[in-house]
C-alpha cells in the first residue's frame, strides 16, 4: 500500500522507562498515521505517553521497537547527524513552556533557528520580522521574554517554530500555562497558521473543546489506542 499523502507513519512503537520491577511501559506496539495537511489532536490522561509519542515522532528520542516514516523517509537507521538535519528541516516544535532564551529579544529568538542553520543575519531577521507580524507581535519584537506576557511568549514560540518553514508542527500542550482567553487566542492562531502554511500539525492537549476543533482526535489510554474522526476545520 502506497504511503503517498501520509506525513507520519509509525508502526509498532514501543517505549518504556526503567527496567525490571521498576519498568514503566509507556507505549506498547502503537500504530499511528497522520495525513499530510491534517491537524490531529492527541488526548489522554496524564502519564499515558502523549509527550513521549511526540518526542518519538519529532526524532528527539528513539523507540525501543517500531518504525517511523516522516514525509516518506525511513528514520530508523539515520545517524544522529541525519536525524538532526531531518528534524531541523521538517519539524517545528511548540512546547508548554516556551523555552525562549532570556538574553535574546523576541526578534532574535525567532531568528535563532535560521542563524543556527547558517542563514545570514539580515535574512534571518527579515524572516523573523515577517513571522512576528503573522502572530501579531511586530510592536513587541525588541522586547525580552520577561517583558512579555505568557500569551505573548507562546506566540513568539509559535513564530520560532515556523522559522525554518517546516512541514510538520508538533505542539505539546501549547495552551497548558495560559488562561482561557489566551488559550483560545493561541489555538486560533495555530489553526490559522496551520491552514495558511499548509502544515501537518499534531497537537497534544487536555482541552477537549479544542481537540474537537481539530480534524481528528487520537486518544491514548494505558496500553490502548484508538482514533476518532471529528469534524473538519
Amino acid at each position: 500500500m502506497s504511503d503517498a499523502g501520509i506525513m507520519v507513519k509509525a508502526t509498532g512503537l514501543t517505549k518504556g522507562f526503567g527496567s525490571g520491577l521498576t519498568r514503566l511501559e509507556v507505549l506498547d506496539d502503537l500504530d499511528i498515521e497522520v495525513t499530510t495537511g491534517e491537524m490531529l489532536a492527541v488526548v489522554g490522561p496524564s502519564g499515558v505517553g502523549k509527550s513521549t509519542l511526540l518526542h518519538l515522532i519529532g526524532l528527539l528520542d528513539r523507540p525501543e521497537q517500531g518504525r517511523i516514516v516522516l514525509d516518506g523517509m525511513q528514520t530508523d537507521d539515520l545517524d544522529p547527524s541525519a536525524r538532526a538535519g531531518l528534524r531541523n528541516s521538517t519539524i517545528g516544535f511548540v512546547f508548554q513552556h516556551h523555552h525562549l532564551l532570556d538574553e535574546l529579544d523576541a526578534l532574535d529568538n525567532v531568528a535563532l533557528p535560521l542563524r543556527i542553520s547558517g542563514e545570514g543575519s539580515g535574512l534571518a531577521r527579515d524572516r523573523a520580522a515577517e513571522l512576528l507580524e503573522a502572530v501579531g507581535l511586530t510592536d513587541r519584537s525588541s522586547h525580552f521574554p520577561d517583558q512579555l506576557s505568557g500569551g505573548e511568549q507562546q506566540r513568539v514560540s509559535v513564530a520560532r517554530a515556523l522559522a525554518m518553514r517546516p512541514k510538520l508542527l508538533l505542539a505539546d500542550e501549547p495552551t497548558g500555562n495560559l488562561d482561557r482567553v489566551n488559550s483560545e487566542r493561541l489555538f486560533q492562531l495555530v489553526t490559522e497558521l496551520h491552514l495558511k502554511a499548509g502544515l501537518t500539525s499534531i497537537i497534544v492537549t487536555h482541552n477537549e473543546e479544542m481537540a474537537r476543533r481539530c480534524n481528528r482526535i487520537f486518544r491514548l489510554a494505558p496500553r490502548v489506542e484508538s482514533s476518532e474522526n471529528v469534524r473538519k476545520i
